[in-house]
């Protein structure tokens, strides 16, 4: 039996409204506030939820925000319940996340029918999602195989050697030697990592209400982080003083979790140094120009065709006879889509064996 939560501080809507839900077979929870409202929808995990806008206390606009941050109604579809006089702001509840909107009064059937076009447009979503899932898993049944392989002999390979040389090898020969196994085994990580974050990207391109709640986030001092995140992956490659960082901005908050901006820029700095030689330059700069956030990452390494930046996608292996590449691919790929999924902007400029500059854009705001 589905359930349905429905929140309104006016008795006779809650009574009326309950009664026609319960008499089509659904199990009904109500509440008369905002705060209840939340409360309940954390409790049950409601499949539906139709709430007033203009309730005392935590009105409509807040319940949505609120159970749009509780993980077990992130996705959960939002009805709102307004007076006519209130439809002209309807625009700014659909921009926050609701789902539909029914004027009162209604009637059965337009309550009705309002209720179900939910549950087909969910039901589309989750088979879309499904697919979506299916078809990346699909993707990625040779490759995966084929770089956890890659790595796991690397390990296989050393270990053997240790246990065949036990007896002759030196001590400074083992521990580089366990150094190697370390650092394969971090890889196998990182792959597995990538894979199952860009299934989760793919779940959010999919799905509004993921992608409205994944923009609702920002970091503040995104200048700071980038220095912070490029020392620390310079230093696992031991080439700190090959970097060359300009960062002139200042006062202001990227429109993006923190999450999701470390992530892009721990793949673009990551990439630029993995694919250039110890010793070149990687240039790391940052501006504000057209009211966007401007990151531009340059290396002097191998570089890529014209042929491959068309093709980024996932599973995208440049040239894996001649260059070996973990994290099957999907570094770039990965950084590309959250971005874009910002509405930011995503440009790779790249020649052969000249080097590659990767420049992004996104939204932010000032900070006083």
């Amino acid at each position: 039996m589905k359930k349905i939560l429905v929140i309104d501080d006016a008795e006779y809507i809650l009574d009326s409204t309950s009664t026609l839900l319960r008499f089509e077979g659904y199990e009904v929870f109500t509440a008369s506030d905002g705060l209840t409202g939340v409360e309940i929808a954390s409790n049950v995990t409601p499949d539906l939820i139709l709430c007033d806008i203009s309730m005392p206390g935590l009105d409509g606009y807040g319940v949505l925000e609120k159970v749009r941050n509780l993980p077990n109604t992130t996705t959960t579809p939002f009805i709102f319940l307004t007076a006519l006089t209130e439809k002209k702001n309807m625009r700014t509840g659909m921009e926050k996340g609701a789902d539909d909107y029914i004027v009162k009064p209604y009637t059965r059937n337009e309550l009705i029918a309002a209720i179900d076009a939910q549950w087909k447009r969910h039901t589309l979503i989750e088979k879309h999602v499904q697919d979506k899932v299916d078809k990346v898993g699909k993707s990625v049944i040779y490759a995966l195989p084929h770089e956890f392989r890659t790595v796991l002999n690397e390990v296989i390979n050393s270990a053997r050697y240790i246990n065949n040389s036990a007896d002759e090898i030196e001590t400074k020969e083992v521990k580089e030697l366990a150094g190697d196994i370390i650092s394969s085994a971090l890889r196998l990580i990182k792959i597995a990592e990538n894979f199952l974050f860009y299934v989760s990207l793919e779940s959010i391109i999919s799905s509004p209400q993921k992608k409205t709640m994944l923009r609702s986030f920002s970091t503040a001092e995104p200048v700071a982080m980038i220095e912070d995140i490029a020392h620390l992956i310079a230093d696992k490659y031991v080439r700190r003083d090959d970097l060359n960082i300009l960062n002139n901005v200042i006062g202001i908050k990227a429109q993006i979790s923190s999450e999701s901006y470390h992530k892009i820029i721990d793949e673009l700095i990551d990439n630029a140094l993995r694919f250039s030689e110890k010793g070149s330059k990687i240039f790391i700069n940052s501006w504000i120009e057209d009211n966007l956030f401007y990151i531009s990452i340059k290396d002097n390494g191998r570089g890529m065709s014209q042929e491959q930046i068309s093709s980024i996608a996932a599973l995208s292996q440049f040239d894996r006879s001649v260059y070996e590449q973990q994290g099957i691919g999907l570094g770039l790929v990965i950084a590309k889509k959250l971005v874009e999924l910002h509405d930011g902007t995503f440009n790779i400029e790249s020649q052969v064996q000249i080097g590659t500059e990767v420049i992004f854009s996104l939204h932010f705001d000032k900070v006083n």
